[in-house]
């Protein structure tokens, strides 16, 4: 078994990392983690296969085995704490998320506080904006734990590093939800962030999500909120490797500078609300009738109009737009008579300032002179509200843009504008963070001795507050000069308020070239150095070594000025020629001219050892050369000049150098990460959208079908039933033509049919008589009974005439029928007996036409007055066909 054990620590760490085995995964993480510790540098080796394949860590961090992943874990924090910035990088992104999913929410409370650790050393070897960014889309987890988890670890975060580190804004938007979960430990965790961040933000964080919890847990947050008020500010507790560097650079250079650091690392941070929400949209939200009703002479509806246009303008944020008129309709209420419409319209001044911001910088000249007018009022109530806007519009603009305005009313004859003008200016230079420029400072500071000659005592003590707090912006020194006139009374006044001043502003005076150049002299550009280095010392240059050979030796300067002429102006070298070399410096020169070595004693510096050639005597043109033979040329060579730099310059500047090129690669290699991550986002993004795209498309396509197909068969519902309307509506006509034509026929014949009637009970030969002249004139409508027939079963008027006349023969002819009808129990015949009455009747007739033959001569005569009567009234049907449009048969 040990035998088998030796075998497996034989193996290299990475392929014990993913080992099968879990007991030899773990001694991998243990051995890994010892070799990180006794590590020299953050440059070994045993860093560089980690970072050539991060994935290790991803399986280290979700080991499968409880042990084994603690390990693990143990490992990572290992190889982040003695690792370099690189590691970092390499490895964010394969182990955060299971180290929030594995590690946080882990049972062990060692696995927990190693993952915590790691998370934290992300943010410490970085920054902590790719951390938070990771950490946020667990919020949304369907495990509440993990939820619970991510906010318990956002909580450490900001709580170690503050909200000046990391920004607060992605995980405030995140805690409405947090406070809205089903899990009571997912909401506890919630309210213990938004404690946190109500330490570092105070009130700032309100307008973010205060809207959106419940008034019980708002009343909760307040009891918590009061407790922390009594606190005093938060301290950063850890520091990023960048504010740990610099710290030691400050701590090797002077124990002040630690301090220094020290406070301005341990500043709460000051986030402002104006960066964190939303613009929103007042415009459309403005009463359309604003203008008018501020123009009212009803100062009740004025102060109505402005009361509601306040409600819509005091929100944290504005989105930019056309305000102009509303500011031109708010700087004219400045003039109204009534105080309480003054009040109103510049509350709405200060309320649309402070949510437009630097786009209200536009609106300045029409507000600010009315306002500053309007200053006169004594009430205190129109005061501050006029003095709120001011700021407000201040703190939009600057103080340069508001000076002109502000020294003009400075002189105003009104001592209550005075005075008003007089706090603005105070106010302004105590919130300013830009210092004035010297012609602003000497107009404020005589302005101020101005007031200081005032009758009245407030505008002399403001006046002395003023000069206090401008030398506290710029400093005693600066300000001696404006103070000199005054006397020592008034000095020790302005001296009180300048200690007691605070301000924002502090001028710094920018330190002298000089001292930046002589620090550091780069080898790759002596030129430009040297270039600038005469530059400085032009006011006051030194005494020059060709200008002191030029009075002893004057064929020497000719030569030099000759060969510096054509030469075009270069500065000698060892590679001009005839020159000697460079080991024989010094050069014999006629008349017992001093040693060129002990000129080049005379130089400040190394860098002036070598000045261009001298210009003297270059307009002598070509007869300032000499005719004699050429001879060595005595140049003044310093050997300070030929010589090599030192070597201290030289590694200093390459050190400077070298990691100034050190801080641009891991810049850029951060940059580089951070594009990749974010073109990886994007492409995942892209991704989605197309898929969601190509989804829609299809429901869409299948939308369209199903909506066609919908049309297609209302189109054939709907010609189906106009079709059966048309059907209807048809023979609807057509039968009450036929009803028409029946009533009309029926009418017509009555006067015929209904004449045997009167005579009915006269004796049986009258009852054959009768009927055989209607058999007479039955032939005649023979057609029209057929059709009546065959369109209507139940024929009302032929019941009563017709079939009475035909029944009646029935019965006398052949009682047999009347018997049977009367065993049916009815007096009536079926729908066919009419019908059946008529061939009764015919067969009545055949039967009794002898009778009538005898007796023609009798009914000739009621013959033709029959003829007559049906003539007629063929005639009258056939007008009324023409009349109503009935086709003739």
């Amino acid at each position: 078994m040990a035998e088998q054990e030796d075998d497996y620590n034989l193996l290299p760490l990475s392929d014990r990392f993913q080992h099968k085995v879990w007991k030899v995964r773990k001694a991998a993480y243990e051995d890994a983690t010892k070799q990180f510790e006794i590590t020299p540098d953050e440059f070994d080796p045993v860093f560089r296969p980690f970072n050539q394949d991060p994935t290790l860590w991803k399986g280290a961090v979700a080991d499968s085995n409880v042990a084994a992943q603690q390990s693990g874990i143990a490992a990572l924090c290992a190889f982040l704490k003695f690792g370099s910035k690189e590691n970092c990088t390499r490895s964010r992104g394969y182990t955060l998320n299971s180290l929030v999913e594995k590690g946080l929410a882990s049972a062990k409370a060692n696995t927990k506080a190693s993952s915590l650790e790691a998370i934290l050393l992300y943010i410490e070897l970085d920054t902590a904006a790719p951390v938070v960014e990771e950490l946020i889309p667990s919020l949304s987890n369907k495990q509440p734990k993990i939820v619970a988890a991510t906010l318990a670890a956002l909580t450490a975060i900001y709580h170690n590093y503050g909200c000046k580190v990391v920004d607060p804004k992605p995980a405030l938007k995140t805690l409405p939800k947090a406070f809205g979960h089903a899990d009571k430990n997912v909401r506890a965790e919630a309210t213990n962030l938004a404690v946190e961040f109500y330490r570092w933000l105070r009130e700032a964080m309100k307008p973010i999500f205060w809207g959106d919890l419940k008034s019980t847990q708002q009343t909760d947050m307040e009891a918590q909120f009061e407790r922390i008020k009594a606190e005093p500010a938060p301290k950063q507790e850890r520091y990023l490797r960048s504010q740990q560097s610099a710290i030691a650079k400050n701590s090797a250079s002077s124990e002040a500078g630690v301090a220094e650091t020290e406070d301005e690392a341990d500043e709460p941070a000051e986030i402002d609300v104006f960066s964190m929400v939303e613009p929103q949209d007042v415009l459309s939200k403005i009463q359309p009738d604003f203008i008018e009703q501020v123009s009212s002479t009803k100062w009740k509806d004025r102060k109505d109009a402005l009361e509601s246009a306040y409600t819509v303008l005091n929100i944290p944020k504005i989105k930019d737009g056309d305000f102009s008129e509303i500011v031109r309709a708010l700087a004219k209420c400045m003039k109204d008579p009534n105080i309480a419409v003054v009040t109103q319209a510049a509350q709405c001044i200060e309320a649309l300032a402070k949510g437009l911001r630097k786009q209200f910088g536009k609106y300045r000249s029409v507000v600010c002179g009315p306002i500053m007018e309007r200053m006169k009022e004594k009430k205190a109530s129109v005061s501050d509200a006029l003095a709120g806007a001011l700021d407000q519009v201040f703190l939009a603009t600057s103080l340069t843009e508001n000076l002109e305005e502000i020294l003009e009313n400075l002189k105003h004859k009104n001592p209550q504008v005075k005075e008003g003008t007089m706090r603005f200016l105070i106010r302004c230079l105590k919130t300013t963070r830009e210092p004035p420029t010297k012609q602003e400072v000497s107009s404020i500071a005589e302005a101020a001795k101005k007031l200081l000659a005032e009758s009245s005592e407030t505008l002399r003590a403001g006046g002395a507050e003023v000069l206090g707090t401008l030398m506290k912006i710029m400093g005693e020194r600066a300000m001696g000069p404006h103070l000199e006139s005054l006397d020592d009374i008034r000095k020790t006044k302005v001296r009180e308020f300048f200690e007691t001043a605070e301000v924002k502003a502090k001028d710094k005076p920018k330190q002298p070239p000089p001292a930046v150049v002589n620090r550091v002299v780069p080898s790759s550009a002596p030129r430009k150095n040297l270039v600038k280095k005469l530059a400085v010392k032009k006011p006051a240059p030194p005494p020059s070594v060709y200008a002191q050979e030029q009075t002893s030796t004057p064929q020497i300067t000719t030569k030099s000025s000759t060969s510096s002429k054509v030469g075009g102006q270069k500065p000698p070298s060892l590679n001009t020629p005839n020159l000697k070399a460079p080991t024989k410096r010094t050069i014999a020169v006629p008349g017992g001219a001093a040693s060129p070595r002990r000129a080049a004693s005379q130089a400040p510096s190394s860098e002036e050892e070598v000045p261009p050639a001298p210009r003297i005597g270059l307009s002598r043109g070509l007869a300032g050369r000499s005719l004699v033979a050429k001879a060595p040329i005595p140049l003044t060579i310093s050997s300070n000049s030929l010589s090599p730099p030192s070597s201290s310059g030289l590694i200093s500047s390459e050190k400077a150098e070298l990691e100034e090129l050190r801080l641009e690669n891991d810049r850029l290699t951060r940059q580089n990460d951070e594009l990749r991550q974010e073109h990886s986002r994007l492409n995942s993004e892209i991704q989605e959208f197309k898929n969601e795209t190509a989804k829609m498309i299809e429901d869409r396509a299948r939308d369209s079908l199903s909506i066609i197909a919908k049309e297609t068969q209302l189109v054939r519902a709907r010609s189906d039933c106009e079709a059966a309307e048309a059907m209807c509506g048809q023979l609807r006509r057509e039968m009450e033509r036929l009803k028409r034509a029946l009533a009309t026929s029926e009418r017509v014949k009555s006067p015929t049919v209904m004449s045997p009637n009167r005579d009915r009970t006269s004796d049986e030969s009258n009852v054959h008589n009768d009927s055989e002249a209607q058999r007479n004139l039955s032939d005649s409508r023979q057609s029209f009974n057929r059709s009546r027939f065959s369109y209507t079963s139940v024929p009302g008027d032929e019941k009563e005439n017709g079939d009475r006349f035909s029944t009646l023969y029935r019965n006398k002819v052949n009682p047999d029928s009347a018997h049977n009808s009367r065993l049916n129990g009815r007096n009536s015949p079926s729908p066919l007996p009419s019908l059946n009455s008529f061939h009764s009747s015919r067969s009545v007739r055949d039967t009794g036409t002898d009778n009538f033959r005898s007796e023609a001569g009798q009914g000739m005569e009621s013959w033709k007055r029959a003829a007559e009567v049906t003539s007629a009234l063929k005639a009258k049907i056939e007008q009324m066909k023409a009349r109503q449009g009935i086709p003739r048969s």
